[in-house]
Parts: structure tokens; sequence; C-alpha cells
């Protein structure tokens, strides 16, 4: 079987030889990838305790650019192995160099618009630094996204992720409608919004927000009534009820690719509001709503979709919604071609 190198950025947890992660794109991917390829995932060390147990036999992670830099060099001395690039960021990018100088091909699966999130997080400069990686990694690089636009330009495939199994489809409740429950499911992140989102929300006592997705080093900031934050949730069918427990799902990022928890609500038929800035994210899809970044605006939807709840949800039965299954399967496909 062949060798499959999946390198990335993200954060990963290690205790009793079991390895975690937040983003579930990281537990899924190289899991679903490996029943073809033998999957070896390189990954950045986190002290702090994560959510997803990744069912891998090869992980190594890293806590310095020194001993990440001697596991590529080393990665890249397997003559015949692929190598599968999540997203560019400063860490990624040298990978991407260091694999080209060993004469690799690194394939890079860009998941979201980098420059909106570089933007986002270091201002007007973010954009510029992207721009460079970017420009760079995808001369000496095979690119898969999920978005075209995401390209610039580039040549590449056009992948459609899902974590969506049966499960997500099965009982959907039609919850009516009596006050409301907003939910979000996500980092607590500036570049995602939930700021954002809770200072519009303050002091609105008849609107109630649940945050799925607790962080340590963010959590302590966010202190208002009708807020309320909870842990990642790693079980499935839990994840499932907090969707049927509340009557929208609200997703309040600055930039976002093909997000994953957007699928989830409206496979659960839980109407959605994102605001301007992501309004991309809609495509076809029936149950979504957009708002400007004001209370005004916000308060216009929330209400738009509480006079016409149950006709909402019917219509949205028609959102012809793609599986993790089928996702796999595209990938594989592209990886397998790419010398």
């Amino acid at each position: 079987m062949q060798k499959l190198f999946i390198i990335s950025n993200e954060s990963i947890y290690s205790e009793k030889n079991k390895y975690f992660c937040d983003n579930i794109d990281l537990k899924t991917l190289p899991e679903g990838l490996n029943k073809n390829f033998q999957v070896n995932l390189i990954g950045r060390k986190s002290k702090i305790n994560r959510a997803f147990n990744i069912d891998l036999k090869d992980i190594k992670i890293f806590d310095n650019i020194f001993s990440f830099l001697s596991q590529i060099i080393k990665s890249a001395k397997d003559i015949n192995s692929k190598y599968l690039i999540i997203s560019i960021s400063p860490y990624t990018f040298l990978a991407c160099i260091f694999l080209k100088i060993f004469g690799k091909t690194p394939i890079i699966y860009l998941r979201s618009d980098g420059y909106g999130e570089y933007k986002s997080i270091l201002g007007f400069i973010g954009p510029i630094i992207y721009h460079i990686m970017f420009s760079i990694s995808s001369s000496i690089s095979s690119l898969i996204s999920c978005r075209k636009y995401i390209l610039k330009g580039k040549k590449g495939n056009i992948v459609t992720p899902s974590q969506l199994d049966n499960d997500w489809f099965q009982n959907r409740k039609q919850n009516s409608y009596s006050e409301t429950k907003l939910l979000y499911v996500g980092r607590i992140r500036k570049e995602k919004g939930i700021f954002s989102l809770i200072s519009l929300i303050k002091d609105k006592s008849n609107i109630y927000l649940t945050i799925v997705g607790e962080e340590k080093e963010f959590s302590h900031k966010i202190n208002q009534k009708n807020v309320f934050i909870k842990k990642n949730e790693n079980n499935k069918m839990n994840l499932i009820k907090f969707y049927d427990d509340h009557n929208i799902f609200i997703l309040p990022s600055f930039t976002e690719g093909h997000p994953m928890v957007l699928l989830e609500a409206l496979a659960r038929s839980r109407p959605v509001i994102i605001f301007d800035e992501i309004k991309h994210v809609i495509g076809d899809k029936k149950g979504i709503f957009i708002a400007s970044r004001n209370f005004e605006s916000l308060s216009k939807t929330i209400n738009e979709i509480k006079e016409n709840y149950q006709s909402i949800q019917e219509e949205m039965k028609q959102n012809n919604l793609p599986k993790h299954k089928e996702f796999i399967g595209q990938m594989e496909d592209i990886v397998s071609k790419v010398n």
C-alpha cells in the first residue's frame, strides 16, 4: 500500500499514545484516506486537550520549526510516497518548499480563503504575506479546493467536502418556534466572527446563543447572560441533539470556504443565518439567510425565519447535500492521479 503523508499546521494533543484534534477534518480525512493509502499524519503539538480522537497508527507531532523540518526531510526520503498538505501556513509553506527541493510534487488542499483569514488576523499586512506563500507554493504544487474562487485563477481540482453520513438525515425534528435559540458550532476565534456576534446580541434578553466549542484561552472573555458555552462535542449523536434543540444555526464568520457545520445544520432542517462576507457559501442550497453585521438586520432576518419557520423547513427538504463517503472518494481519485 502506498504511503501518503498528510501535513497540517493544526494542533494535535497526545496522551498515552492517543492523539486528539479539534478540527473534525483532521480526524475524518486521514482516517478515510487510510483505507486505500498508508497514511502518516504530521501535525503541531498541543499542550491543551482536544476533542476528537484520531484513529491512526502513524502520527508525528512537532513542537518547533526544527523538529518539523526534520520530519519533512525524513518523509521526503520515501521514494514512492505522496504528500497532501492541508492549507497554507508558514509551516506548511516551508514543507512545500522542502518537498520540492527533494523532487516531490506536493498536493495542497485549500479549505478556505487564506487572503480573508490572514486579513482578519493580521490586518492589511496579512493578505500580502499570504499572497507570497500562495503564489510560490501554488506554482510548485498540485491544488485541490472546495471553491473555485479560492484558487484565484490557478488550475486545480474542486471537491465537495462533507462529514455527513446517514445518521444526520434520520429522525429530523421540525420544532415549533417559541423563542429564539441560536446555535454556533466551531472555534472561538476572531476570524470566526463570534465576538462580533456576541456584541450584537448583548443585553437582548429575547435571544439566546449556545456556543459548542469551548476554548480555555478565549472562553473566559465571554460573559453574557444570554450566551451559553459548551465544550466541543465529539459524540455525533449528542451533536445532532444540539442542532435539534435549537431553531436557528448562525455562522458569523468573516471568511469561509465550505463550512461543514452549515451542511450539518441543513441536514437537521435548521435554517441558517450568515453575514454578507460569506454569501458565496449559499450556492443552490435552501434555508440560508443573509444578514448585514448589525442588530437591526440580524433581528429582521430572525423575524423573517420565525414567521415562516414551517414552510422554510419544508423547502429545505429539497436540498441535495453531499456525503462524507463521496468526498473521500473524490480525494482518493485526485491523490492517486498526482505523480
